[in-house]
């Protein structure tokens, strides 16, 4: 069985393989990724068991995460339009298992389609959260608006602009630890399962943060970020498809 200090897998801008028969396939469309760094302390405790922190350069981070969701479908199947296109504003940190796997843990999913809501939370256990929503761009400038519903903290919000700056041609370490993520790790009927997930590799823009109201990183138990952001990264969007899930290892494995 892999120990749990099994080193981290290479952090690599393309996936590590192909996902033939898909679970899930959906795109995310004109995506915000606004990045602090956090304690890995305040990081470890919130994540499922059998995962550590992923940490770069001694720092944990916490993302939060705004897009479109689009086109989300079944075993190759093309959803109906109205549940498959919605905005979705995620906070996440970053995790690795026991078998070296990198990937993202979910602290909150706001989403505007209470259906879909429901269905990822009762089937896959995340932490789907309905909300108001809206995802607007004029010219070079995206707004990102959200205000949860339910199940809670009711009125939990968040409000971001970025303006869309410069293609790049070659990310950062950084940016490519931050965003070449090919899977998910979520605490689900008892165990930690991971998702992977495939993906062509990131088209990123620098971006400039216009303005930031939130508290939904509070709402998620980590503590509000303090300062400005780390990174700030806009993409067009890429297509993505989502394997079956598989175990993690046990903490004390």
């Amino acid at each position: 069985m892999p120990s749990r200090s099994a080193p981290a897998e290479p952090v690599t801008p393309d996936p590590p393989g192909s996902i033939d028969r898909p679970l899930l396939t959906q795109s995310w469309l004109d995506v915000a990724l606004v990045h602090w760094a956090a304690d890995p302390a305040d990081v470890a405790r919130l994540l499922p068991a059998g995962t550590r922190p992923d940490a770069f350069d001694g720092a944990a981070h916490v993302g939060l995460v705004a897009f479109r969701m689009h086109r989300v479908g079944w075993l190759r199947f093309p959803g109906v339009p109205y549940l498959s296109r919605f905005p979705e504003t995620n906070v996440r940190l970053y995790s690795v298992d026991g078998n070296g796997r990198r990937g993202v843990v979910f602290r909150s999913m706001d989403a505007s389609r209470l259906i879909p809501v429901l269905f990822g939370r009762i089937g896959f256990g995340l932490p789907y959260l309905w909300s108001r929503m809206s995802v607007r761009r004029v010219g070079d400038t995206v707004s990102y608006i959200s205000s949860r519903r339910w199940p809670g903290p009711r009125g939990a919000s968040c409000r971001m602009v970025v303006r869309i700056g410069e293609p790049i041609g070659e990310p950062t370490d950084l940016e490519h630890f931050l965003t070449a993520r090919w899977g998910l790790h979520n605490a689900s009927f008892g165990r930690t399962m991971f998702l992977r997930n495939a993906h062509p590799r990131w088209p990123l823009h620098r971006a400039e943060l216009l303005a930031c109201d939130e508290d939904l990183v509070a709402a998620a138990g980590l503590p509000a970020p303090e300062g400005e952001p780390l990174s700030v990264l806009y993409s067009p969007g890429v297509p993505v498809r989502f394997g079956l899930p598989s175990g993690s290892p046990r903490a004390d494995a």
